[in-house]
């Protein structure tokens, strides 16, 4: 039988001249993000210093250095977070880290100038909230009279600025604007901030109440966004507001509320951009709305996309068994939707894919070449 942990040494070299002395840091799925483990001084500038994590289960280790917080991450040389290092446990194992440089020697805010507050208290009448709403305007929109395709996301903080998003390892942002900025075509995009809360924002997103949330007012956002938010920016921006130019994007319960708004709502979003969707969080109710609605406005339907993204590794709570797997969840809605919708489907797989904000900025850079180029 083969051993199910093995040993890890964590081999470290700084090449920072930065903080030389203080202490540093390890944090990852070893201890499933929850703290940061102190592992000694960071060393002179060219030297070594070398950690033993112990007894490691088999599989993906995932690892961040960090003087003591999130906010103290190390970075490339020019400042940029990079993903979690990723090392496949299978045997005893020693692992080489390097620090170039430190994230918060560099400007907190990673967002573009394109970027602005469209409302830090907009109203959404059916919430009877008001919430944060941000806009991404292309290069050259005021010095144009061109109107654009426009996009409109949830989980707002987490779009376009470091600074304010937040993932379990840390600081993660989709980089959407950073996508746009480099984009052939360009597009509007509103991205609307959840609630503070992560019960409050399954709450929010959900339309059948259940999973620990009593009371679901996932149609009441949608609402909101189609009778208030996109009336609003149609009129004071210049959208191309047919369904055919308007997307929605989502991921997680999200996505899963992404497809909930294409099925009710054909006559306003011509492409739907579900990400990692949480179908296992109401599977039933899923099938048995889309089956009534997919009967109506047929002739609408023919011209709806609806996008999906899944990765290999993704599993309801982290657990590694086929029965909380993500990707066979999707794969079997993907299948009903192909007998069952006479619009267009894309499919994208990402085989070293997780649950995560840092694999969905390569899904959105993928969905957004897409659509650019669709015909």
């Amino acid at each position: 039988m083969s051993k199910t942990t093995h040993q890890v040494k964590v081999n470290i070299l700084n090449n920072s001249e930065s903080f030389i002395g203080d202490s540093l840091y390890l944090s990852g799925t070893f201890n499933n993000w929850e703290e940061q483990e102190y592992i000694g001084k960071i060393p002179e500038k060219g030297e070594h210093i070398v950690f033993d994590l112990g007894e490691i289960k088999s599989g993906d280790l995932e690892l961040k250095l960090s003087r003591g917080d999130w906010n103290t991450l190390s970075s490339t040389k020019e400042g940029k977070l990079e993903p979690a290092f990723v090392e496949k446990i299978q045997k005893d194992t020693e692992i080489d880290l390097t620090i170039e440089a430190w994230r918060d020697q560099f400007p907190r805010s990673t967002a573009s100038n394109q970027v602005n507050i469209l409302d830090d208290h907009f109203f959404f009448p059916e919430l009877n909230v008001y919430r944060k709403v941000m806009i991404y305007l292309p290069k050259g929109y005021s010095s144009t009279d061109d109107k654009f395709p426009i996009i409109y996301m949830h989980d707002g903080q987490h779009l376009f600025d470091e600074a304010i998003s937040i993932d379990k390892s840390g600081p993660v942002e989709w980089m959407v604007d950073e996508t746009l900025d480099e984009a052939d075509k360009p597009s509007i995009v509103i991205a609307i901030d959840h609630a503070k809360t992560y019960e409050l924002r399954q709450q929010e997103y959900l339309v059948t109440a259940g999973h620990g949330s009593e009371k679901a007012q996932g149609w009441a956002y949608l609402e909101d966004i189609v009778k208030t938010l996109k009336p609003f920016v149609d009129k004071n921006y210049r959208t191309l507001s047919d369904p055919a130019n308007t997307a929605m994007v989502g991921s997680s319960i999200g996505g899963l509320l992404t497809l909930y708004a294409g099925l009710k709502y054909p006559s306003v979003f011509g492409t739907l951009a579900s990400f990692s969707p949480s179908i296992w969080m109401d599977e039933e109710n899923l099938y048995e709305y889309a089956t009534k609605k997919l009967k109506e406005k047929t002739e609408e339907r023919k011209k709806q996309e609806f996008y999906f993204y899944i990765g290999d590794k993704e599993r309801r709570f982290r657990m590694m068994d086929s029965s909380n797997n993500m990707k066979l969840d999707l794969e079997k809605y993907f299948a009903w939707m192909e007998e069952h919708f006479d619009g267009k489907l894309q499919l994208v797989i990402e085989n070293e894919g997780k649950h995560g904000a840092i694999y969905w900025q390569e899904a959105f850079r993928k969905f957004y070449d897409y659509w650019q180029n669709r015909k």
